[in-house]
């Protein structure tokens, strides 16, 4: 054999060898990449975990397709839409994940059609064209993804499905990115259907159905309600509760606070939620605490109306009590022991295995309410508060009033925060200055507050 020979022979072996574990390498990519829908309605048999065949996922992308046709009516959509809801609802999870994706996928704007409008809008401007070219941009850059759920909203239980749908999704968006634009379009429409004019303002009583009171006891997300009894005492003549109420999610809180009367700002949450206690006197009341504060709506995170809810209910409260004079919050801090256990000293973390059996003099306890007020008063992310719940209250021109020692003693408020909460404090003619001072990179602060950093 020539030397020529056994070096082609040589090269040849080893390729036959090393063929297998390529074609091995293949399918192990293969196995981690899942295919597109764009890839998957080409082809002809499922791969790996796919739901839906091909075949079935090309019938359900023509049923999607046919309720966005511009040939058919906005009623004819609408009846398609919800034909295609009801087969949806029975659906396993992985299917409704493949519904998601093909909305997601195949119902984008034409990339072509809004790169030729961009370049025709850069051209007109400082034009007399200018505007015309907007226009034509904006139309461009309109997906039928968004007419797709538009007329989905079109039937009377529309709505429902909708936020349904986007609550089941929004688990899924970290694991996979191809849902991101779906997401992004239902959040950019909820933010225009629930904007605060279409709301309306309801007091949730003991009188209320039955069923509006059950969904309150469903969605109390800050103090757990733990009988009838309970219940009856928020909901009690001397105590207020308001929700938010959309016109086509009838009987539906999406947000809802409540308010106890005191004759100053409560520092624990005990007597609030006493059901023995005595009732507050509504003619002598000058301090209105907003101790619960709870979305319902899952699908609707991102969508903002809590700001307007707070002040729409101290411009009802002034209204009927006109004595009220100071309205603050008794609120939860979530994230303060895991945010603390990144970064107190380990021995203080020791020490507060038991905080409700600090003394007032304890040097453990003075520093846990000095980690506290620098929680609260000085850590950011990206400019906004750290604590979801400051986060919230800040962001709607409060300010950070008071630290309560023991506050919250149940099982729950001991594990968030050692049982600490906080009082934040709506001064109503100080709101827009309180929001100013936090764009600039400052948290309000009381002096209070500011004397316990140490």
């Amino acid at each position: 054999m020539s030397a020529g020979e056994w070096l082609t022979r040589g090269v040849s072996m080893l390729r036959n060898a090393s063929e297998p574990r390529a074609v091995e390498a293949s399918a192990a990519v293969e196995e981690r990449a899942p295919r597109s829908t764009r890839e998957r309605l080409k082809a002809t048999l499922r791969r790996n975990q796919e739901a839906l065949s091909p075949r079935v996922l090309r019938r359900t992308l023509a049923e999607l397709q046919a309720v966005v046709d511009p040939r058919v009516s906005e009623v004819e959509g609408a009846r398609r839409a919800h034909e295609f809801a009801l087969g949806y609802a029975k659906a396993s999870p992985e299917e409704r994940r493949d519904s998601w994706l093909l909305m997601s996928e195949q119902f984008a704007p034409d990339a072509s059609h809004v790169k030729a409008a961009r370049e025709k809008y850069e051209t007109a401007i400082g034009t007399p064209e200018e505007a015309h070219a907007e226009v034509r941009l904006r139309r461009a850059l309109v997906s039928p993804r968004a007419r797709l759920l538009q007329r989905f909203a079109g039937f009377p239980e529309g709505m429902r499905f909708l936020v349904d749908l986007r609550a089941e999704l929004l688990p899924h968006l970290k694991s996979d990115r191809r849902l991101l634009s779906l997401d992004a379009e239902l959040e950019h429409l909820f933010s225009t259907w629930f904007d605060v004019a279409f709301l309306e303002l309801r007091r949730i009583s003991w009188d209320s159905p039955a069923s509006l009171v059950e969904k309150l006891i469903k969605y109390e997300a800050v103090h757990d309600i733990r009988s009838w009894a309970d219940v009856k005492n928020r909901l009690d003549s001397d105590r207020r509760c308001y929700g938010f109420f959309h016109p086509r999610l009838e009987g539906e809180p999406l947000i809802f606070v409540e308010v106890a009367f005191t004759d100053g700002i409560a520092g624990s949450i005990t007597p609030l939620l006493d059901e023995t206690g005595p009732p507050a006197d509504l003619a002598r009341a000058a301090t209105a605490i907003f101790y619960s504060i709870s979305n319902t709506q899952a699908g609707l995170k991102g969508v903002s109306f809590g700001d307007s809810l707070i002040k729409r209910v101290v411009e009802q409260l002034k209204s009927e009590l006109p004595k009220l004079k100071v309205f603050a919050t008794l609120s939860p801090i979530p994230g303060l022991r895991s945010w603390m256990a990144k970064h107190a000293p380990p021995e203080l973390m020791s020490a507060l295995d038991d905080p409700l059996s600090l003394g007032p003099k304890s040097p453990h306890r003075v520093q846990l309410l000095s980690w506290a007020a620098r929680y609260l008063g000085q850590e950011l992310d990206n400019g906004r508060p750290i604590d979801p719940v400051a986060r919230f209250h800040l962001g709607n021109g409060a300010r950070v009033e008071k630290l309560n020692w023991g506050a919250d003693p149940s099982p729950k408020g001991l594990k968030q925060s050692f049982g600490l909460m906080v009082n934040y404090l709506y001064d109503i003619k100080r709101l827009d200055r309180h929001r100013a001072q936090l764009a600039q990179g400052q948290i309000p602060i009381s002096g209070a507050i500011e004397d316990l950093y140490g």
